[in-house]
């Protein structure tokens, strides 16, 4: 869904110069410039965008270059390349619309915010969150009306709740101020209580989420009205979720079944066909205890047009991580089809992440060798904050300032930059013009390659608008294996594969694409450079047995992951993982969820141990959220596997993954 209740301001009146070609030069023409302008506004309230790109490259055509009418044709022409899945293209136009608009000029207030909304939506839904509260925060400002001002505000309070909560409260504070001078239609008023009831549940404020969560129920008509959209479902589905988090889970199920979420009248909604839960450690962190709630919508092919967190244990960065892993999921398109639309939208996971094949962090390596050498140089950088990110931004920027003014391209000033670019909070745009400034200190004091790629990787990956789209990471980062600092340097050639293929394989929905992240995972194993214990080798090898076990290669896999020197006990990738010899019956499938007519399914990870008992059982996603979790875990803890010998009595299998559904009787 797109920012729907933020006001993406009326079409207005545009005072152009009529007739005039990009050189000045007075041309004939059949139609005034403003009759173009109000011909392409109309096309643009139309479902089929193409029409109204196509009109607005007319008329920017007839604008003089570097004009304040370019700029404005420019602003307008921004959304509309976004809604046609155009976003780098959409961020250029409003950035480029909005160098050409004078700041001074009140008349374009709302072409300024109209621009910094785009830039806040495409933000929002790349989940670059700290680029987005940048701009929105920027189209608050520039916002004139209190409509426009509280359309920015509640668009910018979600991503402010996972990357600075205390500024999502100061927002909602200012919101209530100006809410209080106006009557706003209830739904509106309840969209504003439920981004209060997100900002609660992620901040620990139970009570209070589920107070406000009850509250937008009552603003959207109740919970026993007889006509709900997808605002009703989401509301109804906070309240569950705080229900369940404050231990009344009688309640949570109760809400829950409101949502209409597994009880579809038509079709099924099954897991997807490419539905990963992503992989304990990495880059993010994640660790097994992390639980998420991501919310996505399913588009008509069966790809994921957006996801977003709503709530986690474990921090905003944990949330986020888990919505990237659902932009990789899609369903086969005729299954989506078979299913109502309202079900497709608004569709909410339970996740956890996976230890089958947990992963060591590139970026913490590619850091090590950065610190390493700057303490070498006699530069310690500033230990991470041990609070919110968010505070110690300030502190960040103002140590990058003092060394700045010592020293423009010392090192003092690297190991400055070095800490800022590692606060999540600052925005994509910001961060990728100091990777930029960083890796030239970088190259100027002759840091090694390794330590150069700390700046030159996400610097790269973050000129890129939307690198969640196939093919993106390959075309950033593949030539940089060709350059000669790279390509002659062992650790950063690998470090650069492996990051491809950690990007290509998240995003593609091509199974073809399988053979070739192996081909190039199996360039690092073959780099006779790395010694055979190197972690980015063994990384490699992770990698490659995660991919053959999901093709069902599973000799190959087993092979592979024994190379890595790794205790290779996964049950994915044993000769024979022990056989279930008995389970639960029929009484597996909870008596609350038959009460309320819910089906649904959950993938549970767990170890065999040798006596063939199961141990570690914990869900890895569930649907609908927390209905089936504990059931799922219950069934498996109940089973029992044949026993395995092993000669220290340790574990028989770990790692194991099962899903089980969960089917009313027909």
């Amino acid at each position: 869904m797109r920012i729907k209740g933020v006001a993406l301001l009326s079409a207005g009146v545009l005072a152009i110069t009529a007739g005039l070609t990009p050189g000045g030069a007075q041309t004939p023409a059949a139609t005034t410039v403003q009759q173009d302008f109000d011909a392409a506004a109309a096309l643009d309230a139309k479902p089929d965008r193409a029409p109204a790109l196509a009109a607005w490259e007319r008329l920017e055509a007839r604008t003089k270059p570097g004009s304040r009418s370019r700029g404005i044709v420019l602003v307008r022409k921004a959304p509309t390349l976004f809604a046609l899945n155009r976003s780098d293209d959409s961020v250029k136009a409003a950035r480029a619309g909005l160098a050409l608009l004078p700041a001074d000029d009140v008349s374009l207030a709302e072409d300024r915010t109209r621009a910094f909304l785009i830039l806040g939506q495409v933000a929002t839904d790349t989940l670059d969150y700290a680029g987005a509260v940048t701009a929105l925060q920027q189209a608050e400002a520039s916002a004139i009306s209190t409509p426009d001002k509280l359309g920015a505000m509640l668009a910018l309070v979600t991503p402010q709740t996972f990357i600075d909560p205390a500024a999502a409260a100061a927002t909602l504070a200012r919101s209530d101020t100006l809410i209080g001078t106006m009557k706003l239609d209830k739904a509106v008023t309840a969209r504003f209580v439920r981004a209060r009831t997100i900002l609660k549940l992620n901040t620990g404020d139970i009570a209070g989420a589920r107070a406000s969560a009850l509250q937008a129920i009552r603003l959207l008509g109740g919970l026993e009205s007889a006509k709900i959209d997808v605002m009703d479902a989401s509301a109804r589905s906070d309240a569950a979720i705080a229900f369940l988090l404050s231990g009344n889970a009688d309640e949570a199920r109760r809400y829950m079944a409101y949502t209409g979420a597994g009880r579809l009248t038509k079709g099924s909604f099954d897991p997807a066909a490419e539905m990963r839960s992503p992989d304990c450690g990495g880059d993010a962190g994640l660790k097994p205890q992390d639980v998420a709630v991501v919310e996505f919508n399913i588009a008509s092919d069966g790809t994921i047009d957006q996801a977003m967190p709503i709530y986690a244990a474990g921090g905003g960065q944990v949330a986020l991580e888990f919505a990237r892993a659902v932009k990789g999921w899609s369903w086969p398109a005729e299954k989506v089809q078979a299913i109502p639309a309202f079900y497709r939208y608004h569709v909410r996971v339970e996740m956890r992440c996976s230890t089958a094949f947990e992963r060591p962090s590139i970026d913490d390596g590619l850091d090590g060798v950065l610190e390493q050498w700057l303490a070498s140089k006699g530069v310690t950088v500033a230990p991470e904050p041990s609070g919110p990110q968010a505070a110690a931004l300030a502190g960040q920027r103002a140590e990058l300032a003092s060394a700045t003014a010592q020293s423009p391209n010392g090192l003092h000033t690297l190991a400055a930059l070095y800490r800022l670019t590692s606060n999540p909070t600052v925005a994509r745009e910001e961060r990728a013009a100091l990777y930029a400034r960083g890796l030239a200190i970088a190259k100027a004091n002759d840091a090694p390659p390794s330590a150069r790629l700390t700046f030159d990787l996400p610097g790269r990956l973050d000129a890129v608008t939307d690198i969640w789209k196939p093919g993106a990471y390959e075309r950033t980062l593949t030539p940089m294996v060709s350059e000669p600092v790279y390509a002659n340097d062992p650790q950063a050639r690998a470090a650069i594969r492996l990051m491809m293929v950690d990007g290509s394989v998240a995003r593609t929905r091509k199974s073809d694409k399988n053979d070739t992240a192996i081909v190039t995972l199996r360039q690092v194993v073959d780099d006779k450079a790395l010694r055979p214990n190197d972690p980015l080798r063994v990384g490699a090898l992770i990698r490659i047995a995660s991919i053959e076990e999901r093709n069902g290669q599973i000799d190959a896999a087993r092979a592979t992951f024994a190379s890595s020197g790794l205790t290779a006990n996964q049950c994915a990738i044993m000769d024979a993982p022990p056989k279930m010899v008995s389970m639960p019956g029929p009484e597996a499938f909870p008596m609350e969820a038959q009460r309320w007519g819910f089906e649904g399914w959950t993938q549970v990870q767990f170890d065999i141990g040798a006596d063939g008992n199961v141990i570690n059982q914990r869900a890895l996603l569930s649907y609908p959220p927390f209905i089936f979790s504990e059931a799922g875990t219950k069934f498996f803890t109940k089973a029992k596997y044949a026993k395995t010998y092993r000669p220290d009595g340790g574990l028989g299998c770990g790692a194991t993954t099962n899903r089980i559904h969960f089917m009313l009787p027909s």
